[in-house]
């Protein structure tokens, strides 16, 4: 077997070009237990997402894991199917095309495409397809805006997968985090307040609760900062809404085994809150900016029962971020500038200009 993958034929005079990959998680192909049991085992095999010695993890992962969870996850995913398709695939799609026109808008000649770490597109069949189109600068961007060893890292190991086995390597470059980024806590803070015109503001018996991904605890004894971060987000955000310590709540979900994993967790949470006579709670999760199962189904459904069933009266999902102009406009502003320095922009050509200029006067003496 080569040791490196085929090199896509030379084009003498092909001027070098820029491609954006956005990177998301991932969705299997279908809601179905066949398709779910594919993406599941691509997902839970990455010894970043679970940190549990290889043998010990693969007698669990195929013996139990794969035999139980996809039916039940099938009949999730298939609550929250959009007709195009998984919500974070069709999303991310439109978040892509969006960004495209924006930065051809603002100049830009460059390829805009998406890619999932699991699943498909996946990350090294799209980089392939860039480099034969012509693309000698790639500029990744993990769509998790706080860093972690079990997102992020993820993306630059699978990138990095493609580069050892690539000789003519182009140019990369990778977004690492972007939780305090203005420009996306100025989305957020748009898409709260937008929220609170619709239904009203809090008063004193609301609460904003901000649900972030849940991961070990482990993770962070460990060094992982994704706590720390979902922690600045929760309070940048919190001060440009205005809100004091007692009127926000930062919590994480998608607990997934017996470990300790981060805290509080959401559902707990929600319960807790219900019996307490707190009358009403809207949910965020800043750590997604798309749609997915674990804002759709777990919050958006599993998140409103558990809290009215506890005693709470009104419950509100904010929607992610999704195709928000503001968004767009911040995910520009951030490609823009990790893309300083490289060329993107067509260069200055006095000939060209002299010549729409004379083509420009015969026209206008013409009419």
């Amino acid at each position: 077997m080569p040791r490196f993958l085929p090199e896509p034929p030379h084009r003498h005079g092909t001027p070098a070009s820029t491609a954006i990959v956005l990177v998301n998680l991932g969705t299997p192909d279908a809601p179905t237990a066949p398709a779910l049991r594919r993406y599941l085992g691509e997902f839970l095999s990455d010894p970043r997402v679970v940190e549990i010695p290889k043998p010990l993890w693969w007698l669990i992962l195929n013996g139990i894991i794969l035999n139980t969870r996809p039916k039940k996850s099938a009949a999730k995913y298939a609550s929250v199917w959009m007709p195009e398709g998984s919500p974070l695939r069709v999303h991310t799609e439109r978040q892509t095309k969006l960004l495209k026109g924006l930065l051809g808008e603002r100049g830009h000649q460059v390829t805009v495409t998406s890619a999932m770490r699991y699943g498909s597109p996946s990350i090294q069949k799209t980089l392939s397809h860039l480099r034969a189109e012509g693309a000698q600068r790639i500029l990744l961007l993990p769509m998790y805006p706080q860093y972690a060893a079990s997102t992020t890292a993820t993306v630059v190991d699978e990138a990095s997968r493609w580069l050892l086995q690539t000789r003519n390597q182009p140019e990369m470059r990778f977004v690492r985090n972007f939780h305090d980024d203005p420009g996306y806590l100025a989305a957020l803070e748009k898409s709260v307040r937008r929220h609170w015109q619709t239904h009203g503001t809090l008063g004193e018996k609301g609460l904003l609760l901000l649900s972030f991904h849940g991961l070990p605890k482990r993770s962070l004894d460990l060094g992982d900062p994704y706590f720390c971060e979902c922690h600045k987000t929760g309070r940048l955000l919190a001060a440009r809404l205005g809100l004091n310590d007692s009127q926000y709540k930062i919590c994480f979900q998608s607990r997934f085994g017996k470990a300790e994993w981060l805290q509080p967790y959401t559902a707990p949470t929600l319960h807790t809150l219900g019996k307490q006579g707190l009358e009403r709670v809207d949910v965020i999760c800043p750590g997604f900016v798309a749609d997915c199962l674990e804002t759709l189904e777990e919050i958006a459904q599993e998140g409103r029962d558990d809290f009215i069933a506890a005693g709470g009266k009104s419950y509100h999902y904010i929607p992610a971020l999704n195709e928000d102009d503001a968004w767009i406009k911040a995910l520009a502003d951030l490609v823009e500038r990790h893309l300083a320095g490289w060329p993107t922009r067509e260069p200055f050509n006095p000939h060209a200009l002299e010549a729409s200029a004379r083509n420009a006067f015969k026209f206008g003496a013409r009419t």
